[in-house]
């Protein structure tokens, strides 16, 4: 019999801004992540954890992903590394010279530390929480990158990365390892029309169709998020999947826009 124990967590919020962060949808997901039987979780996809962050309750073994170095090192280091971290975070201040330093650096050239330090300060200064094309984000009410309001956060996110076990691999290779019977598979990849938002090397238009296969195949159940367009729908048009249209606001500046997204359901 298929176990449902679960220890239930305190929700935090995401150290940083990250393009295409599940605010909007967190609730909606976790609600069905909840919902749904399962004894071990797996997130091909984290980002910021937007919604790995925002569950309330652990299965007894969970695992978190990202093809991006920058956010697997991040999540390594505040788990193994955190007061060490903390110390290379206190020499960071927010300038518009130093948002344009760090983006210029090449972050294969820096230490684990080093790296990590450099990623959270740009993810929190940039504007809109962009990846590639980043911009100085202005905020004439508080200054982007405050280590004594940060600094809580980070502890938080310390202390609830205990025992979560930390990737980087390709979708493909990270479900099919963790894959089988009471494993519950997360996705948020990138969206259709939006493939190098987060890197020219990091997910192309053919992965739609690769995560669409593999998920197809899952022994466990899964979840997928991805944005309203008929290339995806035309994609998931088979009885083994569920589809479910939601409704979103974005604001990123300007007025807000109203959005549709789908979230998809299948497996054993």
């Amino acid at each position: 019999m298929e176990s449902t124990a679960r220890t239930p967590v305190r929700p935090i919020k995401p150290v940083a801004p990250y393009l295409g962060g599940k605010r909007n949808l967190a609730r909606r997901l976790v609600e069905i992540i909840e919902a749904t039987p399962h004894d071990r979780y797996a997130e091909a996809f984290v980002g910021m954890g937007g919604v790995f962050l925002r569950r309330t309750s652990r299965p007894r073994f969970e695992v978190i992903n990202d093809w991006s170095a920058d956010v697997a090192n991040l999540f390594r280091i505040l788990r193994e590394h955190y007061p060490q971290f903390m110390e290379v975070l206190r020499f960071q201040i927010t300038t518009r010279h130093e948002f344009d330093r760090l983006s210029r650096v090449d972050p294969e050239t820096l230490t684990d530390l080093q790296r990590a330090a450099r990623f959270l300060y740009l993810q929190r200064v940039a504007f809109g929480g962009k990846v590639t094309g980043r911009n100085f984000g202005m905020d004439t009410g508080r200054a982007r990158f405050n280590l004594s309001q940060l600094e809580p956060m980070l502890e938080d996110l310390h202390e609830r990365l205990s025992g979560v076990v930390i990737e980087r691999l390709p979708f493909d290779r990270f479900i099919d390892r963790y894959d089988g019977p009471g494993t519950l598979t997360f996705c948020d990849p990138p969206y259709w029309g939006c493939e190098t938002d987060y890197g020219a090397a990091m997910f192309s238009p053919a992965d739609h169709a690769r995560l669409r296969d593999r998920l197809a195949a899952v022994q466990g159940r899964f979840a997928l998020t991805i944005n309203d367009v008929p290339e995806i729908r035309a994609l998931y048009a088979d009885p083994r999947f569920s589809i479910e249209p939601v409704g979103v606001t974005y604001r990123v500046s300007g007025a807000p826009t109203a959005a549709r997204e789908l979230i998809i359901t299948g497996g054993g």
